[in-house]
């Protein structure tokens, strides 16, 4: 029987400056939240939708991007999808979050890059390369257009 499978990867901006916090044996804890624009069509017309998404990262790695991730800032996060679990007044609750392995500053509001986080030392491309306003795509690679909503 094959493993399960839990990865995620999305590309956002930080809603709020990340929180830096350290457990009771000393251990960094990061916490932040990205916003993620989904184009969807409501009626005749697209309409951008946000999803919001809790991020968690520990140890060192959250210490030193700590600095760097501050509200605005687009940026790539890897990880594993996390459920807790809790109950409060007697109704159980439940919450998802990102447990990231791996982030990487993509640009944003300052003009200044900091190095990225993450095992490997993969090149970054140029600023002039990355535009923080994007279209999202709305065609094939065939020139034309949909202009109906795809069932898949």
């Amino acid at each position: 029987m094959a493993g399960d499978i839990n990865r995620v990867v999305l590309v956002g901006r930080l809603t709020r400056d990340a929180e830096l916090s350290y457990t009771n044996t000393g251990f960094a804890l990061t916490k932040f939240s990205i916003a993620i624009n989904r184009r969807k069509k409501s009626g005749d017309q697209w309409v951008d939708e946000a999803n919001f998404f809790d991020v968690v990262i520990w140890g060192k790695r959250g210490e030193a991007l700590n600095q760097y991730l501050t509200r605005g800032q687009q940026i790539a996060v890897e990880g594993e999808l996390r459920q807790e679990r809790w109950e409060k007044d007697g109704m159980k609750r439940s919450k998802v979050s990102i447990e990231a392995t791996n982030i990487q500053l993509l640009g944003g509001r300052n003009s200044e890059r900091p190095p990225s986080s993450g095992g490997d030392n993969q090149s970054q491309p140029s600023q002039q390369n990355q535009s923080s306003n994007a279209q999202p795509f709305d065609s094939y690679s065939g020139g034309g257009s949909f202009e109906d909503d795809i069932p898949f």
